[in-house]
């Protein structure tokens, strides 16, 4: 009896091994997860220039880079990987890794398109209420005819001020180049002539200082 329970736990013993080992036999490793690197430009859709700061994710993961300022970028994903593009004052974008790639190094250019956002008109005005704007235009002193509009609008005080700002076009810059050109042109091979002894230089000095012409504006 004893012999023949050690029979059939030898037995058992001998299956139970057959099982696990086929197990292990049968049992396929995983495929290990193919990786490749990356690389490309952002750029915008209308100029085409490089667009710096772009935020790049791998879509559904925490993984991802940030374009430098010639718009490129490098990162590590996968085959099927859908990447994520973001930028302030463009549209978002997304781009599907193939998965039958059979290089680890893929490079691509992403295109941007402009965002607009239209907000709403604003009116500024100079008075806080409607009834200060009725006051301030009933008192307004407005000319009557043209020619006091005219006159208030080209005075000499406020003329003397806007010519302060403005410089010369074209024709004057040229004018004032040709001037000096003739002027060396004409005294060529000889001295300038110097007003410092001239009487009627000295007469319109003299006048000019009476007549307080001279005085600081």
């Amino acid at each position: 009896m004893l012999y023949i329970r050690k029979n059939i736990f030898l037995l058992a013993f001998i299956l139970v091994a057959n099982f696990f080992f086929a197990q292990t036999q049968t049992t396929e490793p995983k495929p290990k997860k193919k990786l490749i690197q990356l690389s490309g430009v952002v750029v915008e859709s209308d100029s085409l220039k490089p667009l710096p700061f772009t935020s790049i994710i791998i879509k559904g993961t925490t993984h991802g880079t940030v374009s430098d300022y010639y718009g490129f970028f490098t990162l590590v994903a996968q085959p099927g990987d859908e990447i994520d593009f973001v930028s302030v004052a463009y549209k978002e974008a997304s781009y599907l890794i193939p998965d039958t790639l059979t290089s680890t190094n893929y490079s691509i250019i992403q295109v941007m398109r402009k965002d607009t956002f239209e907000l709403p008109e604003a009116t500024v005005y100079p008075w806080p209420s409607k009834d200060e704007f009725k006051r301030a235009f009933l008192k307004l002193d407005v000319p009557h005819n043209d020619y006091d509009r005219a006159q208030k609008n080209m005075a000499d005080a406020d003329m003397r001020e806007l010519a302060k700002g403005i410089s010369m076009d074209a024709q004057g810059n040229y004018s004032y180049a040709m001037q000096q050109r003739y002027t060396k042109l004409y005294y060529a091979g000889q001295y300038p002539p110097n007003n410092l002894l001239n009487p009627i230089a000295w007469a319109k000095f003299i006048k000019s200082w009476k007549d307080g012409k001279l005085k600081r504006q």
